[in-house]
C-alpha cells in the first residue's frame, strides 16, 4: 500500500537525481616519483588550495594515500605495468596487492577506482593476454572483501588504438585487438565500470601537421565546425571528436551505455623540440576550457548531456627549477615548491579562460638609458648562468640587432618568461622593467607572459649575476581561485530543494 502512495514521490526523486548528476569533474594525475615534490602532506594542502576533490596516482604511495584520509578526494590508483604480469597470473598476488594498496586505506581514503596498468595494449602489448585475468582477479578479491560496488576496475587505453578517430562515427579500434577489447568491454559491462582513454589533442593537433587548427585543440573554434558526413554532428573541438570516436568505436563492437573517463589530457606549456605551440598561455587556455567545458555537462555531439571525468597531465611539473636542464615536453602548472606555472581554477564552472582569468601578458625589457656595462652584465648572465635561449640574437640570426638594448631585451625577456613561476625576476640589477608593449620586430618573437592583474609590476633579486633563483616574487604564482558557486550552482540547489520539499509533501 505505501508504494502505490509513494509512487509519485519515487518518481520525483528519481528525477531529482536525474537533475543533480549532470556535470562532469575535472581532476589531475600525480605522479610520485617525480623528483623534489613536496611531501605528502604538502601535496594534500595543494590539491586543497587548488580546490582538487580529483586524483589519478600512477602509482599506490602509501604516503600520499594516507595523508588523502578523510579529505573526500576521491582516488583512482594505478597497478603500474611492471606489476601487471604478477597479478595477471595468480590469484593469490592480486588479493595481495589489494589487502596492502586499497583494504588497508579504505574508507578513510577514498579510493574509487583501481586502472590495472596503463596504455598496455600498445606499450606491452605481451602482456596483452593477462590484461583481462588481472580484471577477473582483482575483481574476485574485491568481492570477497565487500568492495565491489565501491571499487571498480578499468584500464586507461591509447588513442593510438583507434587509427582514425574523425569523422567519430567511422571509428574502430584496431582490428587486431578486437577479441581482446571485447572481453575488456564485456567485463566493464557486468560491473558498471568506465572505459578510460588518455586523449591528448596536443598530440592530435602536433601530429595533424596543419589539418586542425590550433583553435580547434584549444576549444576556442568559434565557426567552421567539422561536420562527421555520417552523422551530421558538428565538432568544435578536437577533445570531443576524440571522445566520440571512443564511443562509436565501442558501439562498432555492439557495447553501449559503458561511460568513458579521460584518464589523461592537458597541454604542455614547454618544449625543447620545434613545437611552438607549447606556452603557458596555451596550456592555461586549454585547460581552463577544459575545466568548463566538462563542468558545463554539455556532454558531446554523440552523447549529449553526458557526465565525462577528465584528468589533467599533471598536477607537478617534474623540471621545477630554473636553473635546471629540461628535457622533452614540461606538462605540469604546479612547481614542486608550490608556485604555479599557470593559474587554473577548479572551483567554479565560470573559471573562463586566459583572457578572464585576472591576468596580464607583459615582457620583460632593457631599461631605457640603462648604464651599457650593466646592460652587457646582464645580458651574459641571463645567458649563461640564467640559461636562457639565446641563439636567436647570435649575428645572422633572426633577433640579432648591433643594438645592445634589443639583444640584452631579448634575453631578459627569454630569461623571464621561462623562469618566473619559480621565483625569477625582471629586475637585473635595476637595468630592466616591466612593460605589457609587445617589443617583437620582424621576424623576432618575444615571448608573453601571463602574469597576474593585481600583481605590482616590479621584480627583484634574480638576474644581472644577483641571486639565480630568486625568491618568490609578485610574479610567481597567479590569483587565487573563486570562492563563490557560479550562478548555475545556485540555480540548480534552489530547484533541488524546492523539488525535496515538493517530494516530502507527497509522501
Amino acid at each position: 500500500m505505501w508504494l502505490k502512495e509513494g509512487a509519485p514521490g519515487l518518481l520525483l526523486l528519481f528525477i531529482i537525481f536525474g537533475l543533480i548528476d549532470v556535470s562532469g569533474s575535472v581532476g589531475v594525475v600525480i605522479d610520485t616519483d617525480s623528483p623534489g615534490l613536496p611531501s605528502a602532506s604538502g601535496i594534500v594542502s595543494v590539491l586543497q588550495s587548488q580546490g582538487i576533490s580529483q586524483v589519478r596516482l600512477l602509482r599506490p604511495d602509501h604516503q600520499l594515500l594516507s595523508a588523502l584520509a578523510n579529505t573526500g578526494v576521491e582516488v583512482i590508483i594505478t597497478i603500474p605495468n611492471d606489476n601487471l604480469l604478477r597479478i595477471g597470473i595468480s590469484r593469490i598476488e592480486a588479493a595481495t596487492w589489494l589487502t596492502d594498496n586499497v583494504a588497508a586505506f579504505r574508507p578513510a581514503t577514498n579510493i574509487t577506482y583501481i586502472t590495472v596498468g596503463s596504455e598496455v595494449l600498445t606499450t606491452i602489448p605481451n602482456a596483452a593476454l593477462v590484461l583481462l585475468p588481472a580484471f577477473r582477479f582483482l575483481e574476485s578479491g574485491l568481492v570477497a572483501a565487500n568492495l565491489s560496488r565501491e571499487v571498480k576496475i578499468s584500464t586507461p587505453h591509447s588513442m593510438a588504438l583507434i587509427p582514425n578517430f574523425f569523422p567519430p562515427s567511422a571509428a574502430t579500434f584496431n582490428s587486431s585487438w578486437v577479441p581482446i577489447m571485447s572481453g575488456l568491454l564485456q567485463f566493464l559491462k557486468n560491473t558498471s565500470s568506465s572505459f578510460m582513454i588518455n586523449a591528448s589533442p596536443y598530440d592530435g593537433y602536433v601530429r595533424g601537421k596543419g589539418i586542425y587548427p590550433l583553435d580547434y585543440a584549444l576549444f576556442q573554434q568559434q565557426s567552421n565546425w567539422l561536420v562527421d558526413p555520417n552523422t551530421g554532428f558538428a565538432y568544435g573541438n578536437l577533445f570531443d571528436a576524440m571522445v566520440d570516436a571512443s564511443y562509436f568505436a565501442m558501439r562498432a563492437l555492439n557495447f553501449t551505455g559503458i561511460p568513458i573517463t579521460v584518464t589523461e589530457t592537458g597541454w604542455p606549456w614547454l618544449s625543447n623540440s620545434t613545437e611552438p605551440d607549447a606556452t603557458p598561455e596555451n596550456a592555461l587556455m586549454y585547460n581552463n576550457n577544459l575545466i568548463l567545458h566538462v563542468q558545463s555537462a554539455a556532454g558531446t555531439p554523440a552523447q549529449k548531456n553526458a557526465s565525462i571525468g577528465a584528468y589533467i597531465y599533471k598536477l607537478f611539473d617534474a623540471d621545477g627549477s630554473q636553473n635546471q636542464q629540461f628535457s622533452g615536453r614540461r606538462w605540469g602548472f604546479i612547481f614542486p615548491n608550490g608556485t604555479a606555472v599557470y593559474p587554473l581554477d577548479f572551483a567554479s564552472a565560470e573559471a573562463g579562460n586566459a583572457t578572464s582569468a585576472g591576468l596580464t601578458k607583459v615582457y620583460c625589457v632593457a631599461r631605457p638609458g640603462a648604464d651599457l656595462q650593466a646592460l652587457e652584465a646582464g645580458l651574459n648572465w641571463a645567458c649563461g648562468h640564467g640559461s636562457a635561449d639565446c641563439n636567436v640574437i647570435q649575428p645572422g640570426q633572426s633577433c640579432y640587432s648591433s643594438d645592445l638594448a634589443i639583444i640584452a631585451s631579448y634575453a631578459y625577456n627569454a630569461y623571464f618568461h621561462k623562469a618566473h613561476a619559480v621565483g625569477g625576476t625582471c629586475d637585473f640589477k635595476d637595468t630592466a622593467i616591466i612593460t605589457t608593449v609587445d617589443p617583437s620586430f620582424r621576424s623576432c618573437i618575444f615571448m608573453g607572459t601571463l602574469v597576474s592583474n593585481t600583481s605590482n609590476g616590479s621584480g627583484s633579486g634574480g638576474g644581472g649575476g644577483g641571486n639565480g633563483s630568486g625568491s618568490t616574487s609578485p610574479w610567481a604564482s597567479g590569483p587565487a581561485g573563486q570562492t563563490g558557486g557560479s550562478s548555475k550552482l545556485q540555480f540548480s540547489c534552489a530547484w533541488t530543494s524546492l523539488l525535496v520539499l515538493m517530494l516530502v509533501i507527497m509522501i
